[in-house]
Order: C-alpha cells, then structure tokens, then sequence
C-alpha cells in the first residue's frame, strides 16, 4: 500500500512539474510498463527540457561511404573510433522517451548503455547517477577524451542526465528536448549543468 501511495505521488508531481513541451515525454514514459520505482523516482530528475539547435559539425562531407563523416556530420580521422561512429549512427536521430529502450525511443541511460555495449563490450547500471559507479575514474572537463561519459546535474543538484564525449568539445547523448543528438559543453545550459567525466579502464582510444 505504502508503495502504491508513493507512485501515484510521484506520478501527480511530474503531472503538475511538466511545461507544455515536456507533457508528451513524460506521457509517453507513464504508458511504459515499469515496476522498479526507485527507477520511476530517478526518472522524475531526468534532464530538463533543455531547448537547442544541434550543432552543425564540419558537415563537407556526410556521404558515409566516403569512410570520412558520420550521420553526426562529425568528419572522422586515424584517431577517431570507427566502431563508436558506427554505433552512434544506428542510433542517431532516435526520438527521447522517458524509460524508452529501443530505436523507437530511447533515454540517456539506455542510449549510452547500448553504445558501450556495442562498441566496448561493457554492461553499464541503468541509471543516470548509478552509471557513475562504474566508472574507475573521474575526470575533468578538460581532460576529456574520446569515450569518456559526461554528466550533468539537474536543476535540483542531482547526477540526472549521461551522455558520450567525442572530440572538440562535442558529446552525444539523448535529450529530452531533440532525442539523440551531438550537443557542445559550450551550450549555456549544459556548461553549467556539467558534473564531471568519467572513464572505464577497458575503454581506450588513439586519442591522449
């Protein structure tokens, strides 16, 4: 009973917390069937619905037979992670969905958990926050590197939102607001909603 009362608790805030342009996101993960409510409380600090237009990155060459650009519009080099662009590829232009697992809709969460399996064959915690705890190594914004998982803080303080660090400043990830996409840490928002990177010992890269 206690747990009922607590869900449905939950579920009357996010109905009163959501704006206009977040309802549907947040429709669309009541509708999804979870029974894990610490998973339901975490989701409730998700990234807000953060407005921005993705970032246009070096696009003279989006032709991917080519081998040289990504979906991303990213042109890739000798030191870039074929695999990881690859990965992101499959995936890139997916709408976001609270909960959401699959190429029809996703979350950070499941996104950065699917890439890292993908490419480095790590299993990651499904959770935002808990994807911190398995990381060996945190690291600042400026010692980024390729692989690396950013996070970011929510208005409120807490680790609510993961996404993958590229190059140049670049991350991908899936937002709230334009599903998964390649953002910069120079947006306003997520500069200052940065936490810190973190790095697994098994991923590597050509990048130091």
């Amino acid at each position: 009973m206690k747990s009922t009362k607590s869900f449905f608790t939950v579920v009357s805030v996010m109905l009163l917390m959501c704006s206009m342009a977040s309802c549907n996101a947040i429709k669309k993960f009541l509708n999804t069937d979870l029974s894990d409510e610490d998973y339901i409380v975490g989701q409730l600090y998700a990234d807000e619905f953060v407005k921005e237009t993705p970032i246009k990155a070096q696009r003279h060459n989006v032709n991917n037979n080519s081998g040289n650009a990504s979906k991303t519009g990213i042109e890739l080099n000798d030191k870039d992670n074929r695999k990881l662009y690859a990965a992101i590829d499959s995936w890139y232009g997916t709408p976001y969905q609270y909960g959401g697992c699959s190429t029809s809709g996703v979350d950070c969460s499941c996104f950065v958990g699917n890439i890292f399996k993908t490419v480095y064959g790590i299993t990651l915690n499904r959770i935002a926050a808990d994807i911190l705890k398995n990381m060996d190594k945190t690291v600042s914004r400026k010692n980024l590197r390729e692989g690396d998982v950013v996070f970011f803080t929510n208005s409120k303080g807490k680790v609510s939102h993961v996404g993958i660090y590229l190059k140049d400043d670049m991350f991908v990830h899936s937002s709230t607001s334009n599903g998964v996409i390649v953002s910069s840490l120079d947006n306003s928002y997520w500069k200052s909603h940065f936490y810190k990177g973190g790095r697994h010992k098994a991923v590597t890269t050509k990048y130091e």
